[in-house]
């Protein structure tokens, strides 16, 4: 195939320099339009509910130990296989008595299936990003560190532990009855089946709305 240039136009362009002048247009208008660059640290933009950030065990309220069951959900879905869990069996009872929990942070994806997927909302990544060292062993956390990135979170946020949600311990729109008892938490109404809005007839509406 030959490609054939118009030469007239290019002569044109080059004569009166109009690509130079199409970047100096570019180039005023953003001179005076307002910017967009944080001025971090000193400035932060706000998390979206759900935010994938540094790794934790939540503590039992009543025990204050790790609400895991060891049920080994999270580490059987986990794609890049970086949770390791360790447990022993009651004699007479045959529970499960969790001994080790450990998470590579290095080779997690931050695709928050282990946090979906546990029964009792166990183990959850928090909203904490700003963690950074200059060696590998720090992102190796085993259970007391991620007990402590629990303890630490709640800490900063100035939150109670009861009054912490987002959506992978608590999936949107699913009705309560599908759920494990350990995720039928209070949520806020545009969390349930009832308060999910969906596009009808070119206009938002509730779930509820369109069915019927």
């Amino acid at each position: 195939m030959k490609i054939k240039y118009d030469t007239k136009k290019r002569l044109v362009e080059q004569i009166f320099l109009l690509e130079i002048l199409k970047g100096l247009k570019l180039t005023l208008k953003r001179l005076f339009s307002k910017p967009v660059t944080v001025q971090y640290p000193k400035e932060k933009k706000p998390l979206f509910p759900g935010f994938r950030g540094r790794h934790a065990l939540i503590r039992d309220p009543k025990t204050k130990a790790a609400k895991c069951v060891a049920c080994m959900r999270c580490a059987t879905v986990c794609p890049s296989r970086c949770i390791r869990i360790r447990f022993s069996k009651d004699d007479e009872t045959g529970a499960r008595k969790l001994e080790s929990y450990e998470i590579d942070a290095l080779r997690c994806i931050f695709c928050g299936y282990c946090e979906e997927v546990c029964p009792v909302n166990a183990v959850v990544l928090t909203e904490e990003y700003e963690y950074s060292d200059y060696t590998r062993d720090p992102f190796h956390f085993d259970m007391e560190r991620l007990l402590k990135n629990w303890d630490d979170f709640l800490e900063k946020k100035k939150m109670e532990p009861e009054k912490y949600l987002n959506p992978y311990l608590r999936p949107r729109g699913l009705p309560v009855g599908e759920l494990p008892v350990g995720k039928r938490v209070e949520v806020p109404e545009e969390w349930t089946m009832e308060g999910q809005v969906i596009w009808k007839d070119g206009k938002a509406v509730s779930a509820k709305e369109a069915d019927c």
